[in-house]
């Protein structure tokens, strides 16, 4: 259970491992971002317009009802003040105030005073009243105000704070969803033209491994993507003709190298001391096993065998097989058969100089196989001493023997791991070496599983 999130976590990664799903993702947070705030931005004036609109409503409201009843004999002006009444309003004449400045909630009617008082000069400062209700001084939601008339009586009148009414807001909501879909549809559009090319990039970079060709990606597309592309295809040009010069050269060393080598063989044999005889022989053949392990490194594994779906298990089968039959200690386990897209011969020389270096330094070996989503994992370990933290860096170096004897038994010159990596590396994989838990070195390789058949 302890795996799943771990499982989660890095299908999530790999689903999240695109440009263009990174950039819709920011596209669309800071679209979000900014219609949420918009809306926000919106509602809140569209609120402050309300409160302002209902104030400016309710002063002519209480300005027509001081008019009103200041124009009518006393007898009359209770019923003018009632019949004016209604809905949150609810007016009444007297000879006192019977606001209470000061109270609960006074505050929030402030506002309404300085109105009145701006559309109203003639209102003073001491002839406008706003507080709470005598009998009701503890609720802020109810206030009375005290407007007092040219005769110096008052007229009362009691308010019910208001809550402003909001208009629909899904219209308002609707179109601005659509806005943002819609620049989130071009967003991706645009995103996906832009790093289009940059695929072509990877794709031949790829087939020029797998190809004696130069694979041209075409030189179209935005300033930036083009001046990319010239360079990338000069920069293929080059490797091309550095590959083909040093292939040449290779190929002329290994000719004037072997050429006397054979000629100095059959010399050997007219020398007639046999001791004599036999240590120049030997030193010839190590001669000859350098120079082969030499060029095969600077060659590569870039040789003419197609690249082509194999079976990974098979070639471990056959490498398993022959040092089985040569009395080696060795063990295969895991999936049964697994494809890759590569060059046969390449990776089979690859996994055979893993599995040569845990005999010869382990003196047997355990080959694990692990069948992953998208990759293969092969781990190689040997039941040697392993080798110091600071020499795994090292020991992948071309040239470099971490065991300093050179005889014949234990061989090599320190280019077997260096080749396999490099074989590695070209099939798109990668190659690490760490001391297992248990004692011993392990080899890790990881490479690319082969897609579905088109």
């Amino acid at each position: 259970m302890s795996d799943r999130p771990a499982g989660l976590r890095a299908a999530l990664g790999r689903r999240l491992d695109s440009l263009a799903l990174r950039t819709t993702l920011v596209v669309l947070l800071g679209i979000g971002l900014v219609h949420i705030a918009s809306l926000w931005t919106y509602q809140h004036s569209l609120t402050r317009e309300l409160d302002l609109a209902n104030e400016a409503r309710l002063a002519d409201q209480l300005l027509a009802i001081k008019r009103a009843v200041m124009r009518v004999p006393e007898r009359d002006r209770e019923t003018v003040a009632h019949d004016m009444s209604g809905g949150s309003i609810e007016a009444h004449w007297s000879r006192m105030e019977h606001a209470v400045a000061g109270e609960t909630g006074a505050a929030d009617w402030e506002a309404l005073g300085r109105r009145l008082r701006d559309v109203a000069p003639e209102i003073a400062d001491d002839g406008l009243v706003i507080g709470a209700n005598r009998r009701v001084a503890d609720d802020p939601h109810l206030a009375l105000i005290s407007i007092r008339l040219p005769d110096q009586s008052w007229v009362n009148v009691s308010l019910v704070a208001w809550t402003p009414r909001m208009p629909d807001g899904h219209g308002t909501l609707l179109s601005t969803s659509l806005m943002a879909l819609g620049a989130i549809v071009v967003s991706v559009l645009l995103v996906r033209w832009l790093t289009r090319p940059l695929t072509g990039f990877a794709a031949a970079a790829k087939a020029l491994y797998g190809s004696k060709t130069v694979v041209v990606v075409p030189e179209d597309g935005p300033r930036e993507v083009r001046a990319l592309a010239i360079a990338f295809n000069d920069m293929q040009r080059r490797i091309g003709r550095l590959i083909d010069d040093r292939t040449q050269a290779l190929a002329a060393v290994s000719h004037d190298l072997k050429t006397p080598i054979t000629r100095l063989r059959f010399r050997v044999e007219d020398i007639a001391a046999p001791d004599t005889r036999a240590a120049i022989a030997a030193d010839l053949d190590e001669m000859e096993r350098m120079l082969d392990q030499t060029l095969a490194y600077l060659r590569g594994d870039r040789a003419d065998e197609e690249v082509k779906l194999i079976d990974l298990v098979a070639i471990l089968e056959t490498i398993v097989g022959d040092m089985s039959d040569r009395g080696h200690a060795i063990v295969l386990e895991g999936a049964g058969s697994v494809g890759v897209s590569g060059r046969r011969l390449a990776l089979k020389r690859a996994f055979g100089n893993l599995v040569d270096n845990a005999i010869k330094y382990g003196l047997r070996a355990e080959i694990a196989v692990e069948d992953r989503a998208d990759t293969v994992l092969v781990r190689i370990r040997d039941h040697g001493p392993g080798i110091a933290p600071e020499d795994v860096d090292r020991a992948l170096a071309p040239f470099v023997r971490l065991e300093p004897s050179r005889n014949r038994r234990t061989g090599g010159f320190g280019l077997g791991l260096t080749i396999a990596q490099a074989i590695v590396q070209g099939h798109g994989g990668t190659l690490t070496l760490a001391n297992h838990a248990a004692g011993g070195l392990e080899a890790s390789v990881v490479l690319p599983k082969a897609g579905p058949p088109s």
